[in-house]
């Protein structure tokens, strides 16, 4: 489909199917389950951010009364498994809180009082804690063996950085040389974290017949069961992972990290096992985001048309290889715009901190911050309003990106205008007040997604997808799932499969669920409609091409006869059997997402302190199948991307120990710090989905840091370059511009 169209239940407000277990505190959680014999597993972790395990000895805790099992790096099977260093270090530890023991014991304080029954003998080394660190020609090398990847020749001597990256469209030279005005800045960010509430946790069991159970907190409990059969050495058939309910993710609740521990653990002890992280645990040894060092720059001439755009970027990895989002970030940093000329540069470095993980929008945040802060500077170079600039080079329909495909229909212009045409656009500004705008987009992927629809006695539906719901997935299926069946919304449930009823799902992110696993909800209940077709054309003697299915009812379009859903699968037992229709898709044609953030920011500057006074979060959802959810995700990402922009970053002293690790000291919004954020739904329909949809999740987080940063500048008259602007931050750079 390419236009718009009129549909009967998506686009409806519908009462959440999750609410009332949510808010009543019925729903289950990874931690809420309790097993007959269950005990507890807790970790020991390193106090070092950079050390040499010399030996460790558990005689101790082994000895204890009521410690049932303890367990070392020694105890993985698969000792060259992906990830197997990041769930318990083996000669060294990389990262202060990182994983080097567990035991299981009979209480959650017995554990706990077990780990110190553990003597690990370290030799302590120096810690590498920034971008400026591990690239210095002195810096102390985390792996003797990392020789960067990407480069035009081999590197004769290991080193910090781990890979190079590069995208270019077009001849740079060519294009600054065209241009009459340049800008060019560098940005910094910090290491932050995603923000979700609860904790990790998991439980398990270990059965004698080699069958094991684990229930967790996870996007993606497919991938949960095949790394952990991986590191364990077990067939995937004989694990069996159920998605709890999950407190948030936004991407950190796609790793692994307890797991196989407790499943070792439980196999030991012969008895159940409950891990579950505390929040000083879940800032110290959970993947957080990449913080960065980025340089961007821009050159246009005099009438506003831009005419080359040039970045270097470098993320953080953390301790490991690879675990930067520093592709997508590449990919992202210049797509909004529809310039000839543009080249980006990438490297990734290892520092002593936790692995990286995903964080919305993986990467994109960060690079594309720094281009809308030129973006905006250039705007004021040439006197030209910061949305008439981008409007005048906006990616459209037909720009060719720079890491490879041409844009379809997309909605940056949609967006842009009704920023400028927004209520808030229009407004004064009084003193010690700024305004910004920044443009934000993400790639959206499909994947592999499998739903099966089982169709009751009565004519009600019940949806199993593969995609744990962590933005209101299960309502958005419910109202796709009506919509093609032509039946009431309240006629559908949905429940999350295990990994043993269902075919292979991708995990819950990238902005993908109710892209892709809606496509495959669309694909079942076509089955569905086709076999009541075929069932009530069996009724009546009548082949199935003579039969039409019209709100919710079969007509016989070759006489007389109407029967409803509820009439044939009332009799299914007597037609053919019980009716279920099943979708198994690798989806493709995930059109990206752009959006448009206004931001208007008061500082005080005797205190630095900043008041978030109003905020519109516009952006392309292609169709919004449940404007609430779809206004929840803007209103969310806004958030975590102003808390990212004005207070949020780990915090490490010189020994490389995180002094922050909690919600107490690490500063995420309060609803009382913000405004409430205005939305505006534009909607260009994406032509590879049936009903249009675009995967909206990711994009909203990458405006708000340049349009904080931006209104923060103009707000104290001096453009800053380093997030978070806290005001300790602000007040200084008063004081030195003073």
């Amino acid at each position: 489909m390419s236009e718009a169209q009129d549909f009967k239940y998506i686009g409806q407000r519908t009462i959440r199917p999750d609410g009332h277990d949510k808010v009543t505190g019925r729903a289950n959680y990874a931690a809420d389950l309790t097993l007959p014999g269950m005990i507890w597993g807790k970790i020991l972790r390193s106090p070092h951010a950079h050390a040499v395990i010399n030996s460790i000895d558990t005689s101790k805790a082994e000895e204890d009364p009521e410690v049932f099992a303890v367990m070392t790096h020694a105890d993985i099977p698969n000792q060259t498994a992906s990830g197997v260093q990041n769930i318990l270090a083996k000669d060294k530890v990389f990262y202060h809180g990182h994983a080097v023991a567990a035991v299981a014991a009979v209480t959650e304080s017995a554990a706990e009082r077990a780990l110190g029954l553990i003597e690990v003998d370290y030799k302590i080394l120096k810690p590498v804690m920034s971008i400026d660190e591990a690239i210095s020609n002195d810096s102390p090398l985390l792996h003797d063996d990392l020789f960067t990847k990407g480069m035009a020749e081999d590197p004769a001597v290991p080193s910090n950085i781990s890979s190079r990256n590069e995208l270019s469209k077009g001849d740079l030279e060519v294009g600054f040389a065209e241009a009459e005005v340049i800008v060019e800045r560098e940005f910094r960010t910090a290491t932050v974290h995603q923000g979700y509430i609860e904790p990790h946790a998991c439980t398990v069991r270990y059965d004698e017949d080699g069958q094991s159970m684990i229930w967790c907190s996870t996007q993606g409990h497919f991938a949960v069961r095949a790394t952990t059969a991986s590191m364990l050495g077990i067939e995937q058939t004989n694990l069996n992972v159920i998605a709890s309910e999950i407190g948030g993710g936004f991407g950190g609740k796609l790793p692994i990290y307890l797991e196989p521990v407790a499943l070792v653990l439980s196999k030991k002890s012969g008895r159940p096992i409950k891990m579950q992280m505390d929040r000083n645990e879940v800032f110290m040894a959970s993947g957080p985001g990449s913080a960065t060092r980025n340089w961007v720059k821009i050159g246009a001439k005099k009438d506003g048309t831009i005419t080359a755009m040039k970045a270097k970027l470098c993320y953080e990895a953390g301790w490991a290889p690879g675990s930067s989002p520093l592709g997508p970030a590449c990919m992202t940093v210049f797509t909004p715009y529809d310039v000839d000329h543009q080249y980006v540069e990438g490297y990734e470095v290892v520092v002593n901190k936790a692995r990286c993980a995903a964080y919305r929008a993986p990467g994109a945040p960060q690079s594309e911050y720094a281009c809308e802060m030129v973006i905006n500077e250039l705007a004021d170079e040439l006197g030209i309003d910061p949305i008439d600039l981008r409007l005048k080079n906006v990616a459209k329909e037909g720009t060719q990106t720079m890491y490879g495909p041409k844009l379809k229909a997309v909605g940056l212009v949609e967006c842009l205008e009704a920023a400028k045409s927004s209520e808030q656009y229009k407004t004064a500004l009084k003193d010690n007040q700024g305004r910004g705008v920044a443009s934000g987009f993400w790639f959206n992927v499909g994947g592999e997604s499998s739903v099966v629809i089982n169709m009751n006695e009565d004519g009600t539906g019940t949806i199993v997808e593969g995609s744990p719901d962590i933005g209101g997935s299960r309502a958005s299926m419910q109202m796709m799932a009506a919509e093609e069946l032509q039946m009431p919304v309240e006629a559908f449930s949905a429940i999350i499969g295990d990994t043993q009823n269902l075919p292979y799902s991708n995990p819950t992110g990238g902005s993908r669920t109710t892209f892709a696993t809606g496509m495959a909800v669309v694909e079942a209940a076509a089955d569905v409609v086709s076999q009541l077709k075929e069932r009530a054309a069996a009724t009546w003697n009548v082949v199935p091409e003579h039969v039409d299915w019209k709100n919710g009812a079969a007509i016989n379009t070759k006489g007389e006869g109407v029967l409803t859903a509820a009439e044939i699968c009332g009799s299914a037992a007597k037609t053919g059997g019980h009716i279920s229709g099943r979708g198994n898709i690798s989806a493709r044609g995930a059109s990206p997402s752009f959006a448009v953030h206004l931001a208007d920011i008061e500082v005080d500057p005797d205190t630095g302190k900043t008041t978030v006074l109003r905020y519109t979060a516009i952006q392309d959802a292609g169709k919004a199948i449940h404007p609430s959810y779809v206004e929840g995700q803007y209103q969310g990402g806004s958030a975590q991307g102003i808390g990212w922009a004005l207070n949020e970053e780990y915090v490490y002293n010189e020994d490389g120990r995180l002094e922050n690790p909690g919600f107490l000291d690490y500063r995420i919004p309060l609803a009382s710090d913000l405004p409430m954020i205005d939305t505006i739904i534009v909607e260009v329909p994406n032509s590879f989905h049936p009903f249009g949809v675009r995967g909206i999740g990711e994009t909203g987080i990458i405006p708000p840091l340049a349009a904080c940063g931006t209104a923060v500048s103009k707000a104290i008259g001096i453009r800053m370059s380093e997030l978070p602007m806290s005001p300790p931050k602000i007040l200084k750079a008063i004081h030195d511009a003073s």
